[in-house]
């Protein structure tokens, strides 16, 4: 399938960039030179907390711990090098389950009595890696924040690499996806005892030294499926009250039992009704019907209404949150829109539309949550898209108070020294720029570990890259897709044209 849209590589400059925005109808604010004095250097102090930049790292969902969900070798190597970035702030730094049964793989790290030493070595490993990652003559930096992602991957668990979903309720369009012989609704008092291992987790991570836990709230994940429980009986759904008592419930808890550790949320600030891959491979809604199961939706199942999100921001607020980090729908079921790609994963579909719309789209609605919530720090996202132009982007979003921190995710597979770079004033090292290939989503759904698997010569070397190459070959050829679709670049035969 042609694409109607260029690929953000091809863009000679920032004019070129703002040209395509304008003809998207799309404005983003650009930074015609960043400057290593500039607004992504300018310490913060929000709440009580201290950071020495504007730089964040976000979690990543990991596929290679332990099958008893401990950290090997390759997990300390993540956290390594998201150290080495300079960021400082380290939101959650992995996705840990809090009970076995919430895993999305076998292999994701889950988090109990008995971890407090393993994430305490992570944590070291990481501000290890930090103090090094200064410029050569200047002191080292100070500390960054550091947290751990607390999670329960609900409709999603995997624990033992078969579906085995755990849901809040019964979903027309999304059951299928699971089996819908495999949906397990979980009762109130499974929510209760769930609760209690939230609570639980955020103990170990303050005794593992974290200073804050994120409570998961995004994604498609079970926190983020109940704030959209709309029918769903009981204490846990139906009104706006219902659908936020297992957060209530948690933070309490944290208070009473953890006290003084903070807390911050990653939110899907909304969502979009799922969609698939339509006759061409392009991403097209799956129903058309009227749509009450997004969160931040408007009922059509394409649009957004924030009426509820800006609810949840007081209720954070409310209850002592001084964090948020933006996101948005789920990388299961609408992938376009959290994570813009050009290419997408082997089990996605074509963008519907110029992934820079849904890059502004992100920015635009963090930009209103910034601006309504002046007590919350907001971190974004949705920005590894823009590669080179990445910095220009992020510097002026911070400057004009779009949002007061910059959320890296994907690049920070492929390019984890973006920030330290952008901080000394060095150019990117743009030959491992992530160019959104999705090989990091692509190998894990198909069971191999996480990585930057076209850009990180670590895992460039690894056997796995043999069995990671035939699964995309079978994709493509059990798709069929149309003789002028788009080639793919991590291919050995294209992949120097793409760096």
């Amino acid at each position: 399938m042609s694409r109607s849209f260029p690929q953000i590589r091809r863009l000679e400059d920032a004019d070129a960039l703002r040209s395509r925005l304008r003809e998207l109808d799309c404005e983003l604010p650009i930074a015609d030179q960043v400057s290593a004095q500039g607004a992504l250097a300018t310490p913060l102090v929000h709440a009580g907390w201290q950071f020495e930049n504007r730089f964040a790292v976000l979690p990543m969902e990991g596929w290679d711990g332990t099958e008893d969900g401990r950290p090997t070798e390759l997990v300390h190597r993540r956290w390594q090098r998201f150290g080495s970035s300079g960021a400082g702030l380290i939101w959650g730094g992995e996705a840990v389950a809090v009970t076995a049964a919430g895993r999305a793989n076998p292999h994701q790290l889950t988090i109990g009595p008995n971890s407090v030493e393993d994430l305490a070595g992570l944590r070291a490993t990481l501000l290890q890696a930090h103090s090094q990652s200064g410029a050569e003559g200047n002191p080292p930096p100070a500390p960054p924040m550091v947290g751990l992602q607390l999670t329960h991957s609900g409709r999603w668990a995997r624990p033992l690499g078969q579906a085995a979903p755990l849901v809040a309720y019964r979903h027309p369009l999304l059951d299928k996806r699971v089996g819908e012989e495999n949906c397990v609704v979980l009762t109130d008092q499974d929510l209760d005892e769930l609760v209690d291992a939230f609570v639980a987790a955020a103990v170990v991570a303050r005794d593992a030294g974290f200073d804050f836990v994120d409570v998961k709230h995004c994604h498609g994940y079970l926190l983020h499926e109940l704030l959209s429980a709309v029918d769903r009986p009981g204490p846990y759904g139906g009104s706006f009250e219902g659908r936020t008592k297992f957060l209530r419930d948690v933070l309490t808890g944290i208070r009473d039992q953890a006290p003084g550790l903070r807390v911050g949320v990653r939110l899907s600030a909304f969502d979009i009704v799922p969609h698939m891959a339509g006759p061409e491979g392009t991403g097209i809604p799956e129903s058309t019907d009227p749509y009450p199961y997004a969160f931040g939706g408007d009922g059509t199942g394409l649009g957004i209404d924030l009426t509820e999100t800006h609810m949840f921001c007081d209720l954070l607020v409310e209850l002592g949150v001084t964090m948020l980090c933006m996101t948005a729908g789920s990388p299961y079921y609408c992938p376009h829109v959290q994570r813009p790609a050009y290419f997408p994963p082997s089990d996605g579909y074509q963008p519907p539309r110029d992934p820079l719309i849904d890059v502004w789209q992100m920015q635009q609605v963090t930009r209103e949550l910034t601006e309504a919530h002046p007590e919350l720090l907001v971190v974004g996202s949705g920005l590894t898209y823009l590669q080179e132009f990445l910095p220009q982007v992020a510097q002026a979003l911070v400057a004009e108070g779009w949002m007061q921190m910059i959320g890296l995710g994907r690049m920070t597979l492929s390019l984890p020294e973006l920030p330290a770079q952008v901080l000394a004033g060095q150019s990117l090292d743009r030959k491992h720029v992530c160019r959104t290939f999705s090989d990091c989503t692509t190998a894990p759904r198909h069971g191999l570990i996480s990585g930057c698997w076209p850009l990180d010569e670590f895992y460039k070397q690894r056997p796995e890259r043999v069995e990671l190459a035939r699964i995309k070959r079978d994709t493509k050829q059990a798709r069929n897709p149309a003789p002028d679709a788009a080639a793919d670049p991590t291919d050995s035969s294209t992949e120097s044209s793409a760096t």
